[in-house]
């Protein structure tokens, strides 16, 4: 009984945080949300979801794409994708503070990751360094998505993109969903690419073999896998 307890009241304190976790706002994301959201709506149910459906991000270098899933029953289906305006430091990930690099890998995004008061318009962090990255000593800090079309390692989608992008963050957020995940990957894998002699000679190579294993999950299961870090490698259930 005591066990029974214990466990309802950890379960009532997660309840409560979660609850009171406030998404900090601006006077320039509520413009933003106020605009886009009707139209974001719209858009949602002539492709048949639900607004406020759980969401996931994927990002791809090379297409100069963000794309953005929704939750449709157990699967995923592409909502839309935006053009990415701009990013620095060409394929492969960011390793050092002052590289130029802008991250690839497996992050994931919280209500603290959204800054509506960025000087790039709007924007939010996605997390790097990761825990892969730590274990690596990879180092730098306040890598974003964001607003305008400038950027040393982070990426610029433009305003009206990021505007749109931010509103269905938020949303995800305001209906609950606890995280977002956000995949970045160098392009789209398939074997032609990875066979290609350019590709398979780059310092790249194995690790880009390991973040094909998180696009393959997704592609086979249409949602976004479970992301571990095992053995100074990422590993997917």
């Amino acid at each position: 009984m005591k066990n029974i307890l214990k466990i309802a009241f950890v379960f009532f304190l997660l309840a409560f945080t979660f609850q009171n976790v406030k998404i900090p706002k601006s006077s320039k994301s509520k413009k933003a949300v106020k605009k886009y959201a009707p139209i974001l709506k719209k858009e949602f149910k002539k492709k048949g979801l639900e607004w406020g459906s759980n969401i996931y991000f994927r990002i791809f270098k090379e297409e100069k794409q963000l794309e953005v899933w929704a939750k449709k029953g157990s699967k995923f289906v592409l909502f839309k994708s935006y053009p990415i305006c701009y990013f620095s430091g060409g394929l492969g990930t960011k390793t050092k503070q002052g590289d130029g690099k802008s991250p690839e890998g497996f992050y994931y995004l919280k209500t603290k990751s959204l800054n509506p008061y960025s000087s790039y318009h709007l924007s939010f962090n996605i997390g790097y360094p990761n825990k892969y990255e730590r274990q690596k000593k990879y180092t730098g800090s306040a890598l974003m998505v964001h607003g305008e079309c400038v950027s040393i390692g982070c990426y610029a989608m433009g305003n009206k993109n990021i505007e749109e992008i931010y509103t269905l963050l938020e949303s995800s957020f305001e209906h609950k969903q606890g995280l977002v995940r956000i995949h970045i990957f160098p392009f789209k894998f398939t074997d032609s690419i990875m066979n290609k002699r350019e590709v398979k000679s780059r310092k790249w190579y194995s690790f880009w073999k390991n973040l094909r294993e998180g696009y393959d999950f997704f592609e086979k299961n249409k949602t976004p896998p479970n992301v571990e870090v095992v053995g100074g490698k990422y590993v997917f259930n």
